[in-house]
């Protein structure tokens, strides 16, 4: 099958779908350029869906521009509102809302979904998760007449949503089975500076437990904890996480694990076919932050324009948008043999996690030891 007269196909138009088709036009001007999505295609910051409150960014102002314009600008047919049914691998083509799509190449670009944790109580299926710009035009419109949150899961973004919340006035607790705020990524020395700061600033927490219960009251919802602790909230915001969309590859016969895997190349078990973003497992890694992404896109641009590539990451911190206390982590990678050690006093704490040998393999700043985030990053090793 002559591949080039084919359609480059994203499924996908976030930040991943986005980004590799503005790479890869850059490159190649003239295949067709078809992508499909189920939302509306708009581009927008999803970073700024954790603090879009304290930034006044309504729905509206978060969409930067809208699928025809960027349809405009990308040379592409850009179809959204639709559902990719089916992929066929030997084909070559998918089944989109019934009708048949060819590709010459297939980049799966889906993103992740949020984890929901089952609940018992009448108001379990009212509670809130944000992952897309409709969630958030839903959050925001409840939060109109909202004075109280209850936030599900202590970790990055559960935190990041809290420290928004918290600083437009609204009561906001804070619960999940974790022993400090963000605990899968910084150590407990940093990770209790930044549950103190938060606290300083209003949020409430309770850690070390769940929800046994998830009730409807008259003026909203009381959540009963299994430590007994008792939560009156006019909303719940479920934040304990996402898992990589891997439902359309699975049932396409595509390798997967933690994500869709692919090599180094961003090649999937199918000639073909790519994975880029959060629903990526990547050479074993699956990263889902902004800088992964990015690298991806650059080089899957390439490898689609004719020259192979392989991604490549740098180290790459992430900064955890928390205004109530300046917090940046480099986490080592899993099952790295080291340990941590602790410098500073709260809210300054300077983290390092070193080899046996002494070399560091990531760090974690909290207040002013922030600062050190560029020098710092000079001495890690590359992600990949």
């Amino acid at each position: 099958m002559n591949t080039s007269s084919l359609p480059l196909v994203i499924i996908g138009t976030g930040l991943a779908g986005y980004t590799l088709a503005r790479e890869w036009r850059k490159l190649d001007k003239e295949r067709p350029l078809v992508m499909v999505t189920a939302d509306d295609g708009a581009f927008y910051s999803k970073p700024m869906l954790s603090n879009g409150l304290a930034q006044g960014k309504t729905p509206e102002s978060l969409a930067m521009k809208d699928a025809a314009t960027m349809a405009g600008e990308l040379a592409a047919d850009i179809r959204t509102g639709v559902t990719v049914e089916r992929i066929d691998i030997e084909g070559r083509n998918l089944t989109v809302d019934g009708q048949s799509l060819a590709y010459g190449d297939l980049v799966v670009a889906v993103g992740a979904t949020p984890i929901r944790v089952p609940t018992d109580g009448d108001g379990a299926n009212a509670v809130l998760s944000v992952n897309g710009l409709e969630d958030y035009r839903r959050f925001r419109d409840a939060l109109e007449k909202a004075r109280s949150v209850a936030v599900m899961g202590p970790g990055l973004i559960g935190c990041e949503f809290a420290n928004d919340l918290v600083s437009q006035g609204i009561e906001v607790h804070v619960f999940g089975p974790d022993p400090w705020p963000v605990s899968t990524l910084l150590p407990e020395a940093s990770g209790n500076a930044l549950r103190a700061a938060l606290e300083n600033a209003g949020v409430v927490f309770h850690l070390d437990t769940v929800a046994a219960r998830i009730d409807a009251s008259d003026e909203g919802y009381r959540l009963t904890l299994k430590n007994g602790d008792v939560i009156d909230a006019d909303l719940v915001l479920s934040a304990v996480g996402l898992r990589p969309g891997t439902a359309l590859a699975k049932s396409a016969g595509l390798d997967t694990d933690r994500g869709i895997v692919t090599d180094a190349m961003l090649r999937t078990s199918a000639p073909h076919v790519y994975a880029l973003g959060d629903c990526a497992e990547v050479a074993g890694l699956n990263l889902p932050f902004v800088m992964p992404i990015m690298h991806g896109a650059r080089a899957l641009a390439k490898t689609l324009a004719g020259e192979p590539t392989e991604v490549r990451y740098p180290p790459m911190p992430v900064v955890i948008k928390t205004p109530a206390l300046a917090t940046v982590v480099a986490p080592p990678p899993k099952g790295t043999e080291g340990a941590w050690k602790i410098e500073g006093e709260a809210p300054d704490i300077r983290a390092l996690f070193e080899a046996p040998d002494g070399a560091l393999l990531g760090f974690a700043l909290t207040g002013t030891a922030a600062a050190e985030k560029q020098a710092l990053t000079k001495a890690l090793p590359a992600a990949l």
